[in-house]
């Protein structure tokens, strides 16, 4: 019995860890740029004494889903979107580069450029900075310029540039934060054919209508767990009182 209730536990476990991870991409169904953890499980022998008979599984993150959402037009002129492959470089929470293809930009109180979830912009040397100004342009190239304060309308001076990355996705692995990194440690050199379009924002891959499904199916399978757990609870208890009558 105590077999029986600990592959029963098992795949109750799995089928919580899987349903987190749909919970986690239907969370984020609406985020910008956007790429969904794919789930998967795993059959995995239980061994120990005698013949490995018995099998549990488990779930696994095997990948990431990198295909492309759609390019909806906003008019914010610090809405960017990548458009085809390619990422934006940024600085992650522990000052490493990272890549991401939310383009929901804001401009802090400092001038610093950062993401609707507030990681810095790299440019050219750094994060970028804009100064003042009384319009901001975003190129194709991610090239930044600005119309200086008290400057005529055809003053344009350009401050910076996005560092645009386009590694192989192969090369990428996705991090807790949701930023994507080179698996090696090591950072993505700019690739001047990724372009960008202003004034737009990439939607997340997420189906959410698939996500719903996923989830109803695991809360399925992890009643079925926890019925055979109270089986097993019921076989044992049946057993003891034959036992008792012996």
């Amino acid at each position: 019995m105590d077999r029986m209730v600990y592959l029963a536990m098992s795949g109750a476990k799995q089928m919580l860890t899987a349903q987190a991870a749909a919970s986690h991409n239907l969370a984020n169904a609406t985020t910008p740029g956007f790429r969904a953890d794919l789930e998967a499980f795993r059959a995995m022998p239980l061994f120990g004494p005698g013949a490995p008979s018995r099998v549990y599984a488990m779930t696994e993150r095997p990948a990431v889903n990198f295909e492309h959402g759609t390019i909806e037009t906003t008019g914010n002129d610090l809405d960017v979107a990548v458009d085809g492959e390619g990422f934006i470089a940024v600085q992650a929470a522990d000052g490493t580069e990272a890549y991401t293809r939310a383009g929901d930009l804001r401009l802090t109180g400092n001038g610093l450029l950062e993401t609707g979830n507030g990681r810095p912009v790299l440019g050219n040397g750094g994060p970028v900075a804009i100064p003042p100004a009384e319009a901001l342009m975003i190129g194709v190239d991610g090239t930044i310029s600005i119309r200086p304060v008290g400057q005529s309308g055809d003053t344009l001076a350009q401050v910076d540039r996005i560092k645009l990355v386009n590694p192989l996705i192969d090369q990428l692995v996705k991090g807790e934060d949701g930023l994507f990194r080179l698996k090696d440690g090591k950072t993505a050199e700019a690739e001047a054919t990724v372009r960008m379009v202003q004034g737009a924002l990439e939607t997340s891959n997420v189906n959410a209508v698939a996500e719903m499904i996923n989830m109803i199916t695991y809360q399925r399978n992890f009643e079925l767990q926890v019925r055979a757990m109270r089986t097993a609870e019921e076989n044992d208890a049946a057993t003891t009182q034959l036992m008792r009558v012996a």
